[in-house]
């Protein structure tokens, strides 16, 4: 079970409109806005369907009807631009160089935000994180797009103020209009290309020292919910960068840091 502490609520409850009801006002006050978040945090945790949230946590209908009001009024984007703001100024994010990547989700069901590959129709889920793999970015796209057009939107969904000076991915990224966008905010791209089908890391040419130097101390991330851990980020043998590591995206980013 999800449950909040004390001072993780007392930093966040200000956010919500129905706490700040008076007392006086007539009718039934709302169900209790703690429990209902820490109902919507186990949802969002397990991924499990809204009529399978456990008895202890409010009715899921409720659940899920403050959960779609809070997104509509971007209630929960709010708590995490503004503790994302507060981490960065107290050192825990790092911002100035940033991970970027997507994943293909199948969604044979169609809909509005649904594209059509030779894949099947599906979604492609993109994610910035900062150099400790906190994520600052999560979005959604239709998957017929290519991530080179769906970076900039990714930044519309960014939770701090300050832009990162180097954004690290992989080939995918390999775009010189990406670039001179990128350019224009400040921003340099920088690409780690993976290994190639059938290509081991001894039979590749070494990095230059330019991004070897860049991707010192990186944490790198991968969105890849099916495969095992490459002992080989980004296509990057562990014997030449024994100091970098593989990461994953959290379940639930609002979660992630609260903690």
């Amino acid at each position: 079970m999800i449950r909040l502490s004390d001072l993780q609520w007392e930093r966040i409850r200000h956010h919500f409109p129905e706490e700040n009801i008076a007392d006086g006002r007539p009718g039934r006050r709302p169900v209790s806005t703690r429990q209902v978040l820490e109902g919507t945090l186990w949802i969002l945790n397990t991924g499990a369907q809204w009529h399978m949230l456990p008895q202890c946590y409010p009715n899921y209908k409720t659940v899920h009807r403050r959960f779609q009001t809070w997104c509509r009024s971007e209630v929960l984007r709010g708590i995490l631009m503004d503790i994302a703001n507060e981490l960065r100024e107290r050192g825990v994010l790092d911002e100035e160089e940033c991970f970027i990547d997507a994943t293909f989700v199948m969604a044979k069901g169609g809909g509005a935000e649904v594209g059509p590959t030779k894949r099947g129709k599906g979604m492609k889920i993109m994610a910035i994180v900062d150099r400790h793999g906190l994520p600052l970015s999560v979005s959604t796209h239709a998957a017929n797009h290519h991530e080179v057009r769906l970076v900039q939107l990714c930044f519309d969904f960014y939770m701090i103020e300050a832009k990162p000076e180097n954004l690290i991915g992989d080939r995918a990224y390999d775009s010189d209009p990406l670039d001179h966008a990128l350019g224009q905010d400040g921003i340099e791209m920088i690409r780690a290309a993976p290994l190639e089908p059938n290509e081991t890391a001894d039979a590749r040419p070494a990095p230059p020292a330019t991004l070897l130097a860049a991707l010192v101390g990186r944490t790198l991330l991968r969105l890849d919910p099916v495969a095992a851990s490459d002992p080989r980020p980004m296509g990057i043998s562990s014997r030449e960068l024994p100091w970098l590591r593989s990461t994953r995206l959290p379940r639930c980013p609002l979660q992630a840091i609260l903690r």
